[in-house]
């Protein structure tokens, strides 16, 4: 490759310490004779314990200034990304305070109560369009493992991954010789049994009611769905994994070290999508039944953001929350330093970071803190929505669905097909 394609190309750099060398393509070498196109990504984030919102937002809506804490842990990002209150999903009140977490990405009702169900998460959605063209679909991760936002078409919570060194040695560190033969001979028998399953499946079907008909379409559908992703995962097991210039990623066994876990998520997501390893991403922070380590902090996470308005309570909550935004902050530098196409990855990446609570003490699911960043969007202001009547937070989702190309004018509770103050730049 010549000098001018490596500079454009085949060398991404982030923050000056890391260096991804994509492997040589066809497609690099002739990039002087092909128009360039735009790689769009979509992440969404979610604590699930919320943020103080007095600490967050400003006294009046307008251009985003540093008159708030959380506000100035974020200012160097003021011209990429917007914050928004006044948003919500209809009908959260669920089985216990914290069930809105079931529901954040799908906007399904009365979450964990009888007769729920949940529906397809935005993500998933997304990952419907995109996941094809690349090597994992999407990935959905946790800092605490065991759940995550990603639901599947039938409304299946998707497992959360919470261990970056697994993952990164999925997608960078290539096996011994007969590891990706023995891959592509476990994923065909994978259909094989499928297969068996299927027929057999059909075969039931003249004499089940029409409940378990429905039922058995629920099934199909999954099926299909995993039938394609098979198909996808042995046509990229014979591919070579990105070449990583980075030390892998090594676990952090200490639970309590809740942010340093989210920051080697956010190290994670920035490998997985500045080498297109993935194209849609969810990360749910978890918060802690326990003191995290943050200096200045002596008291139990979860029960600190039970704080009724105890000042003293208020302070050490701050602490936790403002190390999450100074994470966040950092991780939004590091996608503003890569550059691909002309274009840094964060103008190629629409990020949707909040929470499923808007007053945590109270497990308050109304007036939802919402920061819109990246994604070729128009920045830089705070937008008020009524704060009585909310807007359907769906309508955000219809729009990151448009971003990432999707066909689609509504989505889940959606009302619009997209907010006010959210607009193309």
């Amino acid at each position: 490759m010549n000098s001018k394609c490596v500079h454009r190309r085949g060398l991404l750099r982030g923050m000056g310490a890391v260096a991804l060398g994509l492997p040589h393509l066809e497609a690099l070498a002739n990039q002087e004779t092909k128009s360039e196109t735009t790689t769009k990504r979509f992440v969404a984030i979610s604590a699930g314990l919320g943020f103080h919102a007095p600490n967050l937002f400003p006294q009046m809506p307008g251009r985003l200034d540093t008159s708030t804490p959380y506000l100035e842990s974020l200012s160097d990002h003021f011209d990429h990304l917007s914050l928004f209150s006044g948003l919500s999903h209809p009908e959260q009140q669920g089985n216990n305070g914290h069930a809105s977490s079931l529901t954040f990405l799908t906007s399904a009702q009365r979450p964990g109560l009888a007769g729920f169900k949940n529906t397809i998460s935005i993500d998933q959605q997304i990952a419907k369009h995109v996941g094809l063209q690349t090597r994992l679909p999407f990935l959905a991760l946790s800092s605490r493992g065991g759940s995550s936002l990603s639901w599947t078409d039938t409304g299946v919570s998707i497992p959360g991954e919470n261990s970056p060194e697994r993952l990164f040695q999925k997608l960078f560190i290539a096996g011994k010789p007969g590891d990706v033969q023995r891959e592509i001979d476990e994923l065909q028998r994978g259909r094989s049994i499928l297969d068996t399953v299927n027929r057999r499946a059909e075969q039931m079907s003249p004499r089940l009611s029409q409940q378990d008909r429905r039922k058995l379409g629920e099934y199909f559908s999954s099926v299909r769905d995993l039938e394609v992703r098979l198909q996808q995962q042995a046509a990229w097991a014979k591919r070579p994994k990105p070449e990583v210039d980075a030390e892998p990623l090594q676990d952090i066994d200490d639970k309590t070290a809740a942010i340093e876990k989210q920051r080697l998520m956010y190290d994670l997501i920035v490998l997985a999508l500045q080498t297109d390893s993935t194209r849609v991403v969810t990360l749910e922070l978890g918060g802690l039944n326990a003191v995290p380590k943050v200096k200045g902090v002596a008291s139990d996470w979860h029960g600190l953001s039970h704080h009724g308005k105890d000042p003293n309570k208020i302070r050490e909550l701050e602490r936790i929350e403002l190390a999450e935004f100074n994470a966040f902050s950092d991780f939004l530098e590091r996608l503003k330093s890569i550059h691909d196409n002309d274009q840094s990855l964060l103008d190629q990446t629409a990020i949707l970071f909040g929470s499923n609570l808007g007053n945590a003490s109270a497990h308050d699911w109304h007036n939802l803190p919402i920061v819109i960043a990246g994604g070729g969007f128009r920045h830089g202001n705070y937008i008020a929505h009524d704060s009585e009547n909310n807007t359907p937070l769906a309508n955000v989702f219809v729009t990151m669905a448009q971003h990432m190309g999707v066909e689609t004018d509504r989505f889940g509770s959606s009302t619009a097909a997209g907010i006010r103050g959210l607009d193309w730049a």
